[in-house]
């Protein structure tokens, strides 16, 4: 079976082998500190006795597994804490696909490169629905593409990469769509700290058995590399989505759980609040260099991601290529996200360097 590679890591290594200064705006990879409270359960755990080194309950520590299940109003029976956001997709995935009821996966382009890849893994067809030019899905055309061969339906909001976010009504009518066609909904909201907007509407809200969602604290505290996220399963499809992950990982991080639990209750919501000024000030900054640069534009509403044209300039790994040599700036190029936006190029708001990126693509292409 042939898999198609995301760019990402391609693109990374080419920004850190160049000549010169480069600015890194590639992946999403947060810039900021992670909340005090996790480096004190980190602290804390280390002096644990040593049967706490040892491995921890494969679907997760129950006290996370009971204040994940709190703070999203589910039963603790549902949630799997899961190798990141990426597993959980892949566990939500596997669950729609396994029952019988279809192979075809419906994504939005432009989409967040890793979801076509699991469906080609789990042996899946993928149909697209494009986005309008803001990001925003009609669920209209997500109705029209559905069918009795549709298994799951896989959104992101806040969106990677346009920076669109749902509103209740769309989570509603996706609901809806999935439960008519004896499909999944599958919503990954991973960046639901990051609505800036306060639009954003958790797919939690609606009760069905035909939603999964899926997160993770990758982002929302800035430790990308920890992996820890988790997925919320209806209750009549979450015990083969806890044995695979069990085949798949055994289990997860028992430290890096911890230390997310000590986060989770001793942080202030202040912690996330200012962390949404920070980016709302970079988007500004950002966009009003590309406005003086004559280019077209995403404003995101959520996440932290800008996509961008300029005349002449197609996304393509080339240009991408030619910006990290010429400019100094590293992006992504938006044939990755599929085709709906080939002629842009995605930047990533999570360095401290923003203005210093938007002044060299202004000064690129003046």
């Amino acid at each position: 079976m042939d898999y198609e590679t995301p760019l990402f890591f391609r693109v990374m290594q080419y920004a850190a082998e160049a000549d010169g200064d480069v600015i890194d705006m590639v992946s999403g990879n947060p810039d900021w500190e992670p909340p005090e409270a996790l480096r004190e359960g980190l602290s804390d755990y280390a002096d644990a006795d040593p049967e706490q080194f040892q491995y921890p309950p494969s679907d997760g520590l129950r006290e996370l597994r009971e204040e994940i299940a709190a703070r999203r109003n589910v039963d603790i029976s549902q949630v799997v804490v899961t190798n990141g956001a990426g597993e959980a997709n892949y566990l939500a995935m596997a669950r729609a696909l396994e029952r019988d009821s279809g192979s075809e996966i419906i994504l939005t382009d432009p989409v967040y490169p890793y979801y076509p890849g699991k469906t080609t893994m789990l042996e899946g067809t993928q149909t697209y629905v494009e986005t309008d030019d803001t990001g925003r899905l009609d669920p209209a055309d997500v109705r029209s593409a559905a069918s009795a061969e549709t298994a799951a339906i896989v959104v992101n909001s806040p969106n990677n990469p346009t920076g669109a976010v749902y509103p209740e009504e769309t989570v509603r009518e996706l609901v809806s769509i999935a439960e008519d066609n004896d499909a999944v909904l599958v919503s990954d909201e991973v960046y639901d700290h990051f609505d800036l907007s306060g639009t954003f509407a958790s797919a939690l809200s609606v009760d069905s058995d035909r939603r999964i969602v899926t997160n993770s604290f990758s982002k929302s505290m800035a430790i990308t590399g920890f992996r820890v996220g988790y997925a919320v399963f209806p209750k009549n499809l979450v015990e083969s989505a806890r044995s695979r992950h069990m085949l798949v990982n055994v289990a997860g991080s028992r430290p890096a759980q911890y230390a997310i639990l000590y986060a989770l209750r001793e942080t202030s919501p202040d912690y996330y609040q200012a962390n949404r000024d920070r980016l709302r000030e970079r988007v500004e900054t950002f966009t009003d260099a590309l406005e003086r640069a004559g280019a077209a534009y995403t404003k995101p509403s959520g996440s932290f991601y800008v996509l961008v044209r300029f005349d002449d300039f197609p996304g393509t790994l080339e240009n991408v290529e030619r910006l990290i040599d010429e400019a100094g700036v590293a992006g992504m190029p938006g044939n990755a996200f599929g085709s709906a936006r080939e002629e842009w190029l995605r930047f990533a708001l999570v360095t401290p360097r923003v203005e210093d990126a938007a002044q060299r693509l202004v000064e690129y292409f003046e």
